[in-house]
């Protein structure tokens, strides 16, 4: 039985399968998904694109609890061209390369497309999947089994992949039940929290810049935990958005849970070329200070620039040493006043999750609980915006159905003591 019929669901059903028809074996493979639709998140991605992977492995940039050689080894189970031959013969042609961000979508540039062939795949290959399915517990059986209550009835299954999700973005009734059981087994589980998600500012002293984009290097701060980033950056009439906003936002939930004090800067780059010495560039001499900075950015950043370093449109040869010092501060580290994220409404992933360390890379099997194993969001770890979500995700996915079929093959080897 595989709980969870997103990404790393429907990918797990299609390695268990294969697993399964290699062997020669007749065991059932049942996917149960509690909303009426599968794959949901799959459609939603990237705009409606699907984002499926990025085009360069960087398993340093995952966000986890757990130590970054753990992280790497679960990557490593299905490797990153290997994900990607894996989709371009499912969805019969080379993905779409998008050089400058660096991310690969399918041929088509159609969410749809990508879910809809995995849920044919998963049909053909014997598999059901069982929607508004929602299971309600999950407990061991004295035969060693396990035990799935239904609305109606319950079910048995030797091996089950939990691949539940979080609670980012999905529709109402989201309860988390995947963490819950892993904790009933005895899995440590990090707090969850909302992640790759918008910032807000209680005031929304910006709000009149909604809809200005640019590029930015965004760092956050708190005690123990740092991030900087750099890409797309959106103002919003309640804060802050763009790849460079979410890819920081961790540490402020990270400081929430703690109740820790954070910081958030940003440097706005200049539309120009290449990298600018503001240093030098203000150095007293002849022009306007607001025709130096319209030069690198639009008007409006312009405006707030100057008002927040509280510099009058003067010559540079006219600037104080005072001013000058402020006007750096602005450009270097703009300080955004932010007070919390937007939460899971708007939230593409789930941080936190199950521990990593009680997980078995190559397997996805509980190391506590025979039989019961875990793949995607519910695992303790994320990425960055630019598929590497979703590579998690098929990574894990696949892990768990490889392993969890070859538990169904042998199982007097797997019984648990007694």
């Amino acid at each position: 039985m595989i709980v969870g019929a997103g990404a790393a669901g429907l990918v797990s059903a299609l390695r268990a399968a294969d697993i399964r028809r290699r062997a020669g074996a007749s065991f059932p493979i049942t996917v149960y998904e509690a909303f009426r639709e599968a794959g949901r998140k799959i459609l939603i991605s990237g705009g409606g694109r699907c984002n499926i992977l990025p085009m360069r492995a960087a398993p340093e940039v995952f966000v986890s609890e757990s130590k970054p050689y753990i992280v790497r080894r679960f990557l490593e189970q299905f490797r990153l061209p290997a994900q990607r031959s894996f989709f371009e013969e499912l969805l019969g042609g080379v993905l779409r390369e998008e050089r400058e961000s660096a991310k690969l979508f399918p041929p088509t540039n159609r969410a749809k497309d990508v879910r809809d062939r995995l849920l044919e795949r998963v049909a053909e290959s014997g598999v059901e999947v069982r929607t508004v399915a929602r299971i309600r517990d999950l407990a061991r059986a004295a035969d060693g089994s396990f035990r799935l209550r239904l609305d109606r009835s319950d079910v048995a299954a030797r091996a089950v992949v939990v691949a539940t999700g979080g609670f980012s973005v999905l529709p109402a009734g989201v309860d988390g039940a995947g963490l819950h059981w892993a904790a009933a087994f005895g899995h440590r589980v990090h707090p969850p929290y909302p992640a790759l998600v918008p910032l807000v500012s209680a005031s929304a002293p910006h709000a009149h810049l909604s809809g200005l984009s640019l590029t930015a290097r965004l760092q956050a701060r708190t005690v123990g935990a740092e991030a900087q980033s750099t890409g797309g950056f959106l103002f919003t009439h309640r804060g802050y958005s763009g790849p460079s906003v979410l890819n920081i936002s961790h540490v402020l939930e990270k400081a929430r849970l703690s109740g820790s004090a954070f910081r958030v800067t940003a440097r706005f780059l200049s539309q120009g070329e290449g990298a600018v010495d503001w240093n030098t560039l203000l150095n007293p001499g002849p022009g306007q200070v607001s025709r130096l900075l319209e030069r690198h950015f639009p008007d409006r950043l312009v405006s707030l620039l100057m008002q927040t370093a509280s510099v009058e449109d003067v010559s540079l040869s006219q600037l104080t040493r005072e001013k000058r010092r402020n006007l750096l501060l602005a450009l270097e580290e703009f300080s955004l006043p932010v007070q919390a994220t937007e939460g899971y409404r708007t939230a593409e992933v789930t941080g936190g999750g199950v521990s990593l360390e009680e997980i078995e890379p190559a397997t996805g099997e509980s190391r506590l609980s025979p039989g019961l194993f875990f793949a995607g969001e519910i695992l303790d770890a994320f990425g960055p915006i630019g598929g590497f979500n979703f590579q998690w995700a098929w990574a894990t996915g696949f892990s768990a159905g490889l392993g969890s079929a070859e538990y169904c093959l042998v199982p007097e080897m797997k019984l648990p003591p007694g």
